[in-house]
């Protein structure tokens, strides 16, 4: 599945320069007392230190639901480049869940839904080089939420480390989240962008009903409160 390259190349362009900015430049967005959204810094709950990374991290769709006042206007083509990637990012996951429903033997509509019209995050990243990179750790381990995560690697810089294991509740386990950590590089920075992009899930997290009629399966997983399922997913420990 291809994306528009002029599009992709732009947003990798204008990441690169905002992270390239003075600190006190990128601190004009930063992240307000009590809130996520802006330029910061993580926190690893479960280690309580900081990850070596510079953050960004947008609400992109629907519209409604941004907050323009945090998106950089240095450089001046950030906010145009990111609002036509994120429409780009949008078109990608309707045609990957499409996909996805179709390998699973179900019309498209019955995975589809679950993702239109759903909130969109992008989480911009850029880990800096340390010479001790045993030391430290670029994002600690874990797995995503509800929905479908889209990276673009901005440079060539290796550090995407993935575990075989996790779980994916609305597939009935045909579609896992992967515990996923990034390592530091001792000499070259690593830069990327992250999109998320959530499921519609009605008060309660559950398969498919589609997938488990289409296969004569029995669900794998119980039904769970979705709020019950979002604070079991934050609070279980990494190793």
């Amino acid at each position: 599945m291809e994306s528009n390259e002029q599009v992709v190349n732009e947003m990798k362009d204008s990441t690169a320069r905002f992270f390239s900015l003075p600190l006190e430049s990128k601190k004009t967005v930063a992240v307000r007392e009590n809130g996520i959204e802006g330029f910061g810094h993580h926190y690893s709950r479960v280690s309580g230190k900081l990850d070596w990374a510079e953050s960004v991290i947008l609400v992109t769709q629907p519209i409604q639901d941004r907050n323009p006042e945090l998106w950089p206007t240095n450089p001046s083509s950030f906010r145009d480049t990111l609002d036509k990637f994120s429409i780009e990012m949008t078109s990608l996951t309707m045609r990957t869940v499409g996909f996805m429903a179709a390998d699973l033997g179900v019309e498209q509509e019955a995975l589809v839904r679950a993702f239109r019209g759903r909130r969109q995050n992008m989480s911009l990243h850029h880990y800096p080089p340390c010479r001790h990179p045993d030391k430290v750790i670029g994002i600690t381990p874990h797995t995503d939420g509800l929905g479908l995560t889209v990276l673009l690697q901005v440079d060539d810089t290796p550090g995407l480390q993935i575990k075989k294991d996790g779980t994916q509740v609305l597939t009935n386990g045909a579609y896992r989240s992967v515990e996923h950590r990034v390592l530091i590089h001792a000499r070259k920075s690593r830069t990327t962008v992250v999109m998320f992009h959530d499921a519609h899930i009605d008060g309660m997290v559950q398969p498919i009903q589609e997938v488990l009629k289409h296969n004569g399966a029995e669900a794998r997983y119980r039904s769970i409160e979705k709020l019950e399922y979002m604070k079991g997913h934050f609070s279980v420990g990494r190793e």
